[in-house]
């Protein structure tokens, strides 16, 4: 087991990665929950086996449990189902040191994490990521929440974890396009931080693709330690360095809130998005398109969107954009490449242009 430790004073925490090693994380959630003799076990239908065996991992390592489900998809980062954690939380007697442990994918730990944030005003969070788009990029750096109706994650906390699990061997069960989907996050984090994590992604990505084991746990540690390094310097997005995490993600969040949520995973619409951000770049005279090109034949090789769904209304995608975090009064601004391993913060963008990308013009 190799450990990715996130230097945040006395919130600090370690990341486990490991595969096969189910033996290990008792003993470790243990050690990064001294204080807790509870843990609600949360899961979804698609990882409920996976909650089971954590539940009696947690057991053996002295924890009283109780387990509870959600509906798989985007559709139970809602109201309704946070309500009903906290249902679970007050039937179990939770008290403050009650471990929340979120076993699944981003949906689980946005929900679990955000329902550990709020009741009882924060109780400790145990990630345990079973996609790899979690194992990346949301089971690191302590942002949870909810969905709301005029936009995704509006409702939500900064709330680290006590510790985070990464066992690989999960990813042998995942479905293909889950799969897929979490590349896209790999991909973005060689744009933005890491040129030679991009050429090595470049140079094997069949092996990626084809879930090697001894490409995909590097991909992994990679992705923690450059999301680590981020979150050290701006745990709450007060710099503006963490910022440079949601390159692509204004274009994909409006694609995922127009879309219904349902049209797209998440990495399906961070792919486009980032494909989009890169084109407005070229527009603006930031890049050539040599760097474009790089992006969509990577994101090619992974089987992954490079732009928008036909047929989405340009108003309505530009109105979501609007309301982006990263909006400034109503202005548009994004996070736009300069080179391969490197990206900036670009405000005040004319909006024909993004329309333009939109509408691949």
């Amino acid at each position: 087991m190799n450990t990715v430790r996130v230097n945040l004073g006395p919130r600090s925490y370690d990341i486990a990665l490991t595969s096969g090693n189910a033996a290990g994380l008792g003993p470790f959630a243990r050690a990064a929950l001294p204080k807790a003799k509870l843990a609600l076990v949360v899961s979804d239908a698609n990882t409920h086996q996976h909650a089971v065996a954590v539940e009696h991992a947690l057991q053996a390592a002295g924890f009283g449990t109780a387990l509870a489900k959600v509906p798989a998809g985007e559709e139970s980062k809602s109201q309704a189902e946070l309500s009903r954690l906290y249902d679970g939380l007050y039937d179990l007697a939770a008290d403050r040191n009650t471990a929340v442990v979120a076993v699944g994918g981003g949906v689980v730990g946005d929900l679990a994490g955000f329902a550990a944030a709020s009741y009882n005003r924060g109780l400790p969070l145990f990630m345990v990521p079973t996609t790899l788009l979690s194992m990346v990029d949301s089971s690191v750096g302590g942002k949870t929440g909810i969905n709301h109706p005029k936009g995704k994650n509006l409702i939500g906390a900064f709330h680290q974890p006590a510790g985070v699990w990464i066992d690989a061997a999960y990813l042998d069960t995942l479905p293909e396009r889950e799969f897929r989907s979490g590349l896209a996050e790999v991909v973005k984090y060689g744009v933005i931080l890491d040129v030679q994590f991009f050429r090595w992604l470049e140079d094997n990505a069949a092996a990626v693709r084809a879930r090697d084991p001894k490409a995909v746990l590097p991909v992994v540690a990679r992705s923690c330690q450059l999301k680590a390094d981020v979150v050290e310097k701006d745990e709450r997005e007060e710099t503006g360095l963490r910022a440079v995490l949601n390159y692509g993600h204004t274009f994909a969040h409006a694609f995922e809130t127009v879309g219904g949520y349902g049209a797209w995973l998440h990495g399906e619409a961070v792919a486009a998005g980032m494909m989009c951000a890169s084109r407005l770049a070229e527009k603006l005279g930031m890049i050539d398109g040599d760097l474009t090109r790089r992006q969509g034949k990577l994101l090619d090789a992974f089987e992954l969107p490079t732009a928008p769904k036909p047929g989405w209304d340009t108003d309505a995608l530009v109105a979501v954009m609007r309301r982006d975090k990263k909006a400034a009064a109503g202005k548009l601004r994004f996070i736009l490449p300069t080179r391969i391993g490197e990206v900036k913060l670009v405000g005040d963008i004319d909006e024909r242009l993004v329309r333009g990308v939109l509408e691949g013009q």
